[in-house]
């Protein structure tokens, strides 16, 4: 086991992550508005097909303590662990570097962090992920002033589809030591990679293979089989749904309009160029910031 017992309450934050949520809409091949829209048998039917690997429904699940409490427990070993407290859809936001919107984030009444990112699609490199995301949650927690030993301890998630080491383990901790002591080097963050794609016998192996079928006919997962059932299956649940899927729909296709949008201003900022305007200028015609233009014509084609 690799966690801490610990007494007191747990505060329990879910955030809605749309990495993989929303439907990329091709501008190019953009249909008619009254085609976007589904029926409510065709919504229901595609609620069926979600399951716990998915941002949409994962977030949506975890809206209910006693779910995210039964996760937790799994996950972290602590069986007595509560719920306390919870949040959805929290960003942390950057001007200058990337922001992030953490998928769960659970506080333990002694200050433990846990936080729990879920990955459907192949990273390139999950660690520096990992990494900075981390960097942002030590900012958030750190208040100016504060001296660094009051930084709280973070235990960390990543929670994969494939099984990315190919160990042939439903969960990977990293651990870390001083080189050639055997001494542990404890700088209060502890990362565990867990996937889907094994099935090791163990107790979360067993909870990764109801996330990827969150068959609401599937009682083994109590609070949470409970909560899956009533989003697929009962009145006020698929109503719940139902408006969360229309409203991805609609944010998707604002984004195919942005889309559409931004190639239109980039084949005119190509064009301009050509007759021999400035970037400055270009940017103006455009709407478009001057590191943008700057970056499309530097990676312009020779014309034909």
């Amino acid at each position: 086991m690799w966690f801490y017992q610990e007494d007191g309450l747990c505060s329990l934050f879910v955030f809605y992550s749309e990495k993989e949520a929303v439907p990329m809409v091709n501008a190019d091949k953009a249909k008619p508005e009254s085609d976007h829209i589904l029926s409510r048998e065709e919504r229901i039917r595609e609620i069926q097909s979600f399951n716990l690997l998915s941002d949409v429904f994962m977030s949506v699940a975890l809206k209910d303590v006693p779910a995210c409490q039964h996760i937790l427990r799994i996950l972290t070993g602590i069986d007595d662990l509560k719920v306390k407290e919870m949040r959805t859809q929290y960003t942390i936001s950057r001007i200058k570097t990337h922001s992030v919107r953490l998928d769960v984030l659970a506080e333990t009444g002694k200050g433990k962090l846990y936080h729990i990112e879920i990955q459907r699609k192949d990273e390139a490199d999950p660690p520096k992920r990992i990494r900075y995301n981390g960097s942002l949650i030590d900012a958030e927690f750190l208040l100016k002033g504060v001296k660094y030993e009051a930084l709280p301890d973070r235990i960390h998630f990543y929670i994969s589809e494939k099984d990315i080491y190919h160990c042939g383990k439903a969960i990977y901790p990293i651990e870390k030591e001083l080189g050639g002591t055997g001494l542990p080097y404890d700088d209060g963050v502890h990362i565990f990679f867990v996937n889907a794609a094994v099935d090791d016998g163990s107790r979360i192996a067993k909870l990764m293979k109801y996330f990827k079928t969150a068959d609401p006919d599937d009682d083994s997962e109590g609070e949470l089989s409970k909560r899956v059932r009533y989003l697929k299956r009962e009145e006020g649940g698929v109503d719940i749904m139902c408006e969360v899927s229309e409203r991805i729909m609609e944010r998707g296709r604002k984004i195919g309009e942005e889309q559409g949008r931004k190639k239109q201003a980039r084949s005119t900022a190509l064009n301009l160029s050509q007759m021999g305007l400035t970037p400055e200028q270009i940017a103006g015609a455009v709407g478009e910031s001057l590191e943008q233009v700057k970056n499309w014509l530097a990676g312009a084609k020779p014309a034909n």
